[in-house]
């Protein structure tokens, strides 16, 4: 689906949310862990992991999508 210029700028703002709320959240991991109990680094690295394969699965899902109206 090919995109207007409007979509465009939804999209960047959305872009700017998400990577606001990834930095919220890798800042509250640690805390909410010791909060548990002293958790395992491991575990805070594992759940950060986690998030950026996420939010990099979701920002290729966008490129390809953008790059498909170059074909059409």
């Amino acid at each position: 689906m090919c995109v207007s210029l409007l979509q465009i700028q939804e999209l960047i703002i959305w872009i700017v949310i998400i990577i606001a709320v990834v930095a919220i959240i890798r800042i509250l991991i640690p805390w909410l862990m010791s909060l548990v109990g002293g958790v395992d680094a491991r575990v805070m690295q594992i759940i950060n992991i986690v998030l950026w394969v996420i939010v990099t699965v979701a920002v290729i899902r966008i490129c390809f999508q953008l790059l498909s109206c170059l074909w059409r």
